[in-house]
C-alpha cells in the first residue's frame, strides 16, 4: 500500500503511514510534514527512493497541494501514529485520463504490490521497512560485505552456567542480538504480558488457515517466543539461548546477521507479529462480538488532534502504539511531549477567522503500557550520513499525564497561556539579571557589583605622586644608558622608539623591568594602581556613593534571581494539584544506547516492581542497579549512553504487574507453577539436560582427582639430573612445586644448624634441631614483622613469612618449618644428615587428627599461586618497559586476574592491585593508540594489523575492565578507547576502510561483562629464590623512579 492510499483512504488502514514518518524524520533531520509526505507519495511508498529524494543536493523542496493535506486531516481518518489494528485496504485506481506518466507508473507498481502481498502475506511497507532498516543502520549507501561476528563461547564449566537461587535469567547475544534481549526482558517483565504470551495456544485449525508466508511466519515465532519466556521463568540456567526465535526474526528482516537491529523498528515489528497472531486466535473464538485483541487492548491507545488548515476547522481520532519523541532542542520529557503535542500556530484554534494552521494532539485513551520512542538520531547533510544525539534528557520515575488528557484541555491550555505568561516575564527579568551578572561593553564583562568594588579599592588605597614611569628611578639603570633627548613622558606619545627596533648598539637599547624573569620586584612599587591625588573630602563622597551603589546592585540581584527562583518554581508546581495527578504512569523499563548512530550496544534498566529495585539486563549479565545508575546512562550528556526508549506503565493498573494465585488454595503462584503444562514439561526437560551436564562434569573432576591420587600413591624413582641450561634461557615450567623451592631454602636451613651447634655444641640432634628451627622462626617472624620497601618483598623469601602475615594456623607453620629441616637436601654431611632424619621422624609421627593435610595443602598452594603471580607481573611489567606491549599485557592480565583471586582471600595474599590495573590499562591504551595508527595509515596489511590487535587483544579484554564499575579509571579508559574509534565515523574514508570500521564498531561497542576465555596462560621461567627476588627488586625499583603516568 502506497501513502496516497492511506490519504486518500478515510477509513483506511494506514498502518505504517506514521511510521514512515518517523523514520523519515530521523533519517534525514527534515520535520516539515508535508515535505516527508510528498516524498514518501512520489517515491510509491518506497523508503529508500524517499531518503534519495529527500538527501539529494540538488533536490527541490516539494510542495504539498491544499487538498492532499487536508483530506488527511479529514475527520474519520484513522491515522496510526505507529503499528495499529487490522483493516481492510482497498487499491484506489490511480489511472484516469488526467493522471500522466508517473501517476500511470504508480498504478501498476500498486498492482504488482498487492500481487506480492497475496502470494506472500508481506506488504510493500514491510519490505519497505527492512530495506530502509539495512540502509539506516549501515548508511553506507552500499552493500557491506562483512564477516560473521564473533560470538563468544560458552564456559565448558557448567556451574559457570548455573542460575544462582531466584536470580533472573539472562539471555545470551547470538551475534549482534543485544537489541533484542532488551526488548524481550523489558516485556517478560510485565507480568500482564508475559502471561498473554505464555497461555497462548495456537488456534485448533490452523491446519485449515491460509498457510501464506506471514501466517507462517507469525505462529512458529509465537511457540518459540512461548519457549523462550518459559526458560526465563524456569531454566536453572544462568542464561538461555534465544536463536531459534532471532532467526525468524532475521529471515523476517532479510538483513546481514552481523547487522544489528534499530530497537524501536523491532518493537514495532514485534508488536505488529503479536497483534496478528492474537488476531487470528480471537476471530477463532468470537461468538458473534467484534474480537478484542489483547496486544491492542494492552499497548495501543488513541488521541484527538483538533487543528485548523487555512481558517477551516478539523477533527479527528488517530491509534498510536509507540509514540515518538524528538530530544533535540528538549530538556526533560515534559517538554518533548508538549512540543510533540502541539505543531504549528495554535492560537489559530481558538480564533475564527486566522489564515494561520496548526494542530493540538489530546490523548483520549491512554493504553496501559506507554512506550515513548525517542529520536536520539538526525541525518547530517553535510556529511551524508545519520548522527547520534548526546544531549542530556531527563525523565521522571513517576509521570502525570493529566495535561496531555482531552478532558482536561480547557484547564490545561488556561494553564500553558499562564506558563507562556511566565516565561515570557521570565525571560525579561533573566535579560535584566544578566545586564548585572556581565557589566561592560566590550569583549570582556564582569560583575558589576565586582566592577564598584574594584573602583572602592581603587578610590580606597594609599595615594602616590609619582607617575608609574618615574616611579622606576630608584631601580632603573644609569641615566646614561637612556637617549638624553627623549623625556620620559612624551614616551607614550610617540609610540613605538628606535628603542623598539633590534640593534647592535648598547647605546640605543633601554632597560626594563620585567617582573616574570627578573628575580625580585623592587622594593618602593606599589603592588596596586592607587590614584595620584584625592582629598579627604572626595575619598568621602565617592567611598559613600561606591558602598551605596554596591548595596543597591546587590539587593537587586538578589531580588532577581528570588524572583527568577519564584517563577521557576511556579511553573514546576503548575500542574502539582490534586486534579491534575491523577493519571500517573510509572516508569517500567528504559533501553540505553551506547555508541554512535551506525553501531552500538543496547541494554535495559527494568524496574522489579515486588523487590522495589531496579535491575539492569545486560545479555546474559543481570545485576542489582539503582537509579542513580540508570541517570547517569540513561539521561545522556555522559559519555555516549542514552535513554532510546522509555516505557510506562499504568501505576493504578495492578493487574499488569500482580503476580498469580492459585484459584482454590489463594496462594501465589511462583516458578515452574505458573507455566501451562507443556511448557512446564518442556522446561523440565531442558533442565535435565543442564543437570546432566552438571553430573558428567562432576563426574569427569572425579575422576581426574582419583587418577592423581593413583600417581601420588606410586613410588617414583630417583630423578635424573637436570640437563644444563644455557645461560640467558631460563627453564619454563608450568607451576614450580614445593619441592623446587625448598632447594633454595637449603642455605637458610645451614645457617640455622649451624647457630644452634655453636649455642649448644655438647647437645643431642633432637635439641639442635628444636633450637635450629626456634631460631629459622625467629628469623622469618622479623622478616613478617618489617615494613619493607616496595621492592623488597619478604614473602618471596620464605613460604612461611607469607603464612605469618596471612595468619595461618600453628599447625601448618610447624610442619612446613619440619619439612624444611626434613629435606633430602640436607643429607651432605653427618651433622645436618642426623638433623633430618630427626625432622623426617618426627613428621611420620604427627598423627592425621593433628594437621589438616587438605587445609595444610591449599595453604602451600596459595602460596605457590602467590610466587606464580609475582612472576607473571615480573615478567609484564619488564615487558612494558621495554615497550613490548601486546606480550606484556597477557602477562599483566593473569597478573591481574590471579591477584585478585589471592587478594579475595585476605588483604597480604597478592601485590597491589592498583599498581597491576595500571600498567594493565596502560598497555591497552598504547596498543589501541597503535591499532588506531595502523587503521589511520589505509595500507590494507597496516590496516589488518590494527584490527586483529583490536579484536584478539583489546576488545577480549574490555569485559575485564566494565566487569567492576568501581574502577572509574577503567571505565574511562574503555570510553577513551571507545571514542577514538567513533571519531572516525564522522571522517571521509574509503569504502572498505568504512566497511571494516562498521563491521568493527559493535564488537568494540559490546558492552556485556561476559568474559571471553582466552588462551592458555604464558609459561613463566623457573627461577630460583634469590633470582625472583632480584628480578622484583629491580624491576620494583626502575618503576620507583619513572613517573606514574597519573597512577
Amino acid at each position: 500500500m502506497t501513502v496516497e492510499q492511506n490519504v486518500l483512504q478515510p477509513g483506511g488502514a494506514a498502518k505504517h503511514q506514521q511510521t514512515f514518518l518517523n523514520q523519515l524524520r530521523e533519517i534525514t533531520g527534515i520535520n516539515d510534514i508535508q515535505v516527508l509526505q510528498q516524498a514518501l507519495k512520489d517515491s510509491n511508498g518506497n523508503l529508500e527512493l524517499a531518503v534519495a529524494f529527500l538527501t539529494a543536493k540538488n533536490a527541490k523542496v516539494p510542495q504539498l497541494e491544499e487538498a492532499t493535506y487536508y483530506q488527511t486531516a479529514l475527520p474519520g481518518n484513522d491515522r496510526y501514529i505507529s503499528v495499529g489494528s487490522q483493516a481492510d485496504t482497498n487499491v484506489i485506481d490511480l489511472t484516469g485520463d488526467d493522471k500522466d506518466d508517473l501517476q500511470r507508473a504508480i498504478a501498476l507498481s500498486l498492482e504488482e504490490s498487492n500481487r506480492a502481498f497475496r502470494e506472500t502475506g508481506i506488504t510493500d511497507e514491510e519490505q519497505a521497512i527492512s530495506r530502509v532498516l539495512e540502509a539506516s543502520i549501515a548508511e553506507n549507501k552500499a552493500s557491506l560485505k562483512r564477516t560473521h561476528p564473533e560470538v563468544w563461547s560458552d564456559s565448558p564449566n557448567p556451574y559457570d552456567r548455573k542460575r544462582q537461587d531466584n536470580c533472573p535469567v539472562g539471555l545470551k547475544n547470538v551475534g549482534n542480538t543485544c537489541w533484542f534481549s532488551a526488548v524481550i526482558q523489558s516485556l517478560f517483565n510485565l507480568l500482564e504480558f508475559r502471561r498473554l504470551v505464555l497461555n497462548f495456544n495456537p488456534p485448533a485449525n490452523a491446519q485449515d488457515l491460509p498457510r501464506n508466508q506471514k501466517e507462517h511466519r507469525n505462529l512458529p515465532f509465537m511457540r518459540e517466543l512461548r519457549y523462550l519466556f518459559a526458560l526465563l521463568v524456569g531454566s536453572k540456567r544462568k542464561y538461555v539461548d534465544p536463536s531459534r526465535a532471532v532467526e525468524i526474526l532475521k529471515d523476517a528482516f532479510k538483513s546481514n546477521d552481523s547487522q544489528q537491529q534499530d530497537v524501536s523498528e523491532f518493537t514495532h515489528k514485534l508488536l505488529d507479529w503479536l497483534e496478528d497472531a492474537f488476531q487470528i486466535k480471537a476471530e477463532e473464538e468470537r461468538d458473534g462480538e467484534k474480537p478484542k485483541n489483547p496486544m491492542v487492548e494492552l499497548f495501543y491507545g488513541r488521541f484527538l488532534a483538533v487543528g485548523v488548515l487555512e481558517g477551516k476547522k478539523f477533527e479527528n481520532t488517530e491509534m498510536f502504539g509507540q509514540y515518538p519523541l524528538q530530544v533535540n532542542g528538549f530538556k526533560d520529557l515534559h517538554e518533548c511531549l508538549e512540543a510533540a503535542m502541539i505543531e504549528g500556530e495554535i492560537e489559530s484554534l481558538h480564533s475564527e477567522n486566522s489564515a494561520k494552521s496548526g494542530q493540538e494532539h489530546w490523548f483520549t485513551e491512554l493504553p496501559p503500557v506507554l512506550t515513548f520512542e525517542l529520536s536520539r538520531f538526525e541525518f547530517n547533510q553535510a556529511l551524508g550520513r545519520p548522527e547520534k544525539i548526546h544531549n542530556k534528557l531527563e525523565f521522571p520515575p513517576i509521570l502525570y499525564l493529566d495535561r496531555y488528557m482531552h478532558k482536561n484541555r480547557e484547564i490545561t491550555r488556561i494553564k500553558r497561556d499562564e506558563i507562556k505568561r511566565l516565561k515570557e516575564y521570565l525571560t525579561v527579568l533573566q535579560q535584566r539579571l544578566e545586564r548585572y551578572l556581565s557589566y561592560g561593553s566590550g569583549p570582556k564583562r564582569f560583575p558589576l557589583v565586582d566592577v564598584l568594588q574594584y573602583a572602592l579599592e581603587f578610590a580606597s588605597s594609599k595615594p602616590v605622586c609619582t607617575s608609574p614611569v618615574d616611579d622606576l628611578g630608584a631601580s632603573a639603570p644609569a641615566s646614561s644608558t637612556l637617549p638624553p633627548q627623549i623625556p620620559p613622558s612624551t614616551i607614550e606619545q610617540q609610540g613605538p622608539s628606535s628603542s623598539d627596533v633590534p640593534s647592535t648598539s648598547p647605546v640605543q637599547r633601554s632597560v626594563i623591568h620585567k617582573p616574570f624573569t627578573q628575580s625580585r620586584i623592587p622594593p618602593d612599587l606599589p603592588m596596586h594602581p592607587a590614584p595620584r591625588h584625592i582629598t579627604e573630602e572626595e575619598l568621602s563622597v565617592l567611598e559613600g556613593c561606591l558602598h551605596r551603589w554596591r548595596t543597591e546592585v546587590e539587593n537587586d540581584t538578589r531580588d532577581l534571581q528570588e524572583s527568577i527562583s519564584r517563577i521557576h518554581r511556579t511553573i514546576e508546581l503548575m500542574y502539582s494539584d490534586k486534579t491534575m495527578v491523577q493519571v500517573p504512569y510509572r516508569l517500567h523499563a528504559v533501553l540505553v544506547h551506547e555508541g554512535q548512530a551506525n553501531a552500538g550496544h543496547y541494554w535495559a534498566y527494568i524496574y522489579d516492581h515486588h523487590q522495589n529495585r531496579w535491575m539492569k539486563y545486560n545479555d546474559i549479565s543481570v545485576t542489582k542497579s539503582t537509579w542513580e545508575e540508570l541517570e547517569r546512562d540513561s539521561f545522556g550528556g555522559y559519555r555516549n549512553a542514552s535513554a532510546y526508549c522509555l516505557m510506562y506503565i499504568n501505576d493504578k493498573e495492578q493487574y499488569l504487574i500482580q503476580e498469580e494465585f492459585n484459584k482454590e488454595t489463594g496462594q501465589m503462584l511462583v516458578g515452574m507453577d505458573t507455566l501451562p503444562s507443556d511448557l512446564r514439561d518442556y522446561v523440565k526437560e531442558d533442565n535435565k539436560r543442564f543437570e546432566k551436564e552438571l553430573e558428567e562434569w562432576d563426574a569427569e573432576l572425579a575422576q581426574k582427582a582419583q587418577q592423581e591420587k593413583l600417581l601420588s600413591q606410586i613410588p617414583r624413582a630417583p630423578a635424573p639430573s637436570p640437563a644444563p641450561v644455557q645461560a640467558g634461557e631460563p627453564e619454563y615450567l608450568e607451576q614450580p612445586s614445593r619441592t623446587d623451592i625448598s632447594k633454595h631454602l637449603k642455605e637458610d636451613s645451614v645457617q640455622a644448624i649451624n647457630k644452634a651447634l655453636a649455642e649448644q655444641e655438647d647437645r643431642g640432634p633432637e635439641a639442635i634441631m628444636d633450637t635450629a628451627i626456634k631460631l629459622e622462626y625467629t628469623r622469618l617472624l622479623k622478616l613478617a614483622q618489617e615494613d619493607p620497601p616496595p621492592e623488597c618483598d619478604y614473602r618471596l623469601r620464605h613460604a612461611i613469612v607469607y603464612f605469618i602475615q596471612n595468619q595461618a594456623p600453628k599447625k601448618i607453620i610447624e610442619r612446613t618449618l619440619l619439612e624444611q629441616f626434613g629435606d633430602h637436601n640436607l643429607s651432605f654431611d653427618e651433622r645436618c644428615r642426623n638433623i633430618m632424619k630427626v625432622a623426617q621422624a618426627k613428621l611420620e609421627m604427627i598423627k592425621p587428627d593433628e594437621v589438616n593435610m587438605e587445609e595444610y595443602e591449599r595453604w602451600h598452594q596459595d602460596y605457590r599461586h602467590f610466587r606464580e603471580t609475582t612472576m607473571f607481573l615480573m615478567v609484564g611489567l619488564e615487558f612494558f618497559q621495554k615497550k613490548s606491549y601486546m606480550e606484556a599485557l597477557l602477562y599483566l592480565i593473569y597478573a591481574y586476574q590471579n591477584n585478585k583471586e589471592l587478594l579475595s582471600k585476605g588483604p597480604y595474599r597478592g601485590h597491589d592491585e592498583e599498581l597491576i590495573s595500571h600498567y594493565r590499562r596502560e598497555c591497552l591504551l598504547k596498543l589501541n593508540e597503535h591499532a588506531a595508527a595502523l587503521f589511520e595509515s589505509g595500507d590494507d596489511q597496516e590496516v589488518n594489523n590494527g584490527l586483529i590487535i583490536m579484536n584478539e587483544l583489546i576488545v577480549p579484554c574490555l569485559p575485564l575492565l566494565l566487569v567492576d564499575e568501581m574502577e572509574e579509571k577503567d571505565i574511562v579508559a574503555v570510553e577513551d578507547m571507545r571514542n577514538r574509534w567513533c571519531s572516525y565515523l564522522g571522517q571521509e574514508m574509503e569504502p572498505n576502510l568504512q566497511e571494516k570500521l562498521t563491521d568493527f564498531l559493535p564488537k568494540l561497542l559490546d558492552c556485556s561483562t561476559e568474559i571471553k576465555g582466552f588462551n592458555d596462560p604464558p609459561k613463566l621461567p623457573s627461577y630460583s629464590t634469590h633470582e625472583l627476588c632480584e628480578r622484583y627488586a629491580r624491576i620494583m625499583l626502575s618503576l620507583s623512579r619513572t613517573p606514574a603516568d597519573g597512577r
